[in-house]
């Protein structure tokens, strides 16, 4: 056996325990569902909605969020004030360790401000949704009629 065999063996030797180590720890994650939002004019701003699932044994938070089709993106709760339902930003959204959450009209929501163009039913924009532990995840928002109270069809990213 060569030296420089030798020496790729035993390197490769003591990776294995760390692999192995790596190999049990389950992989961290974020399914996002039935990404969607309503119609909106150009100009406008846009509510979008999706159900955020954790696929890792750790909790995770979204962030920010982004879009190329809007001046900005925000992450927004509706909340009651009095007889008003008001809406007010928050500076992230916890998703539990093994669980989900649905962000949808009158609750928690993502907000597309200043569309570069109208987001019209049947179309797509594309929204880039960013984790504190997962990382950056782009989908393409199905665009639902104005009043739409959720997705027409499941689409899962």
């Amino acid at each position: 056996m060569t030296t420089s065999r030798r020496a790729l063996l035993a390197a490769a030797a003591l990776c294995l325990p760390a692999l192995a180590a790596l190999a049990q720890q389950p992989p961290a994650g974020i399914a996002v569902e039935q990404p969607w939002m309503r119609a909106a004019v150009q100009g406008g701003t846009g509510g979008a909605f999706v159900t955020l699932r954790s696929t890792g044994a750790q909790a995770d938070r979204l962030v920010s969020a982004s879009s190329p089709a809007a001046r900005a993106v925000e992450l927004h709760n509706t909340v009651r004030d009095g007889d008003v339902m008001r809406m007010q930003p928050v500076p992230s959204i916890e998703i539990p360790a093994g669980g989900s959450v649905t962000l949808q009209p009158g609750g928690l929501h993502i907000m597309l401000v200043g569309l570069a163009q109208a987001a019209r039913p049947g179309s797509t924009v594309p929204l880039t949704l960013n984790f504190e532990r997962s990382g950056a995840v782009t989908v393409q928002l199905a665009v639902q009629a104005p009043g739409a109270r959720g997705a027409a069809a499941p689409m899962h990213h």
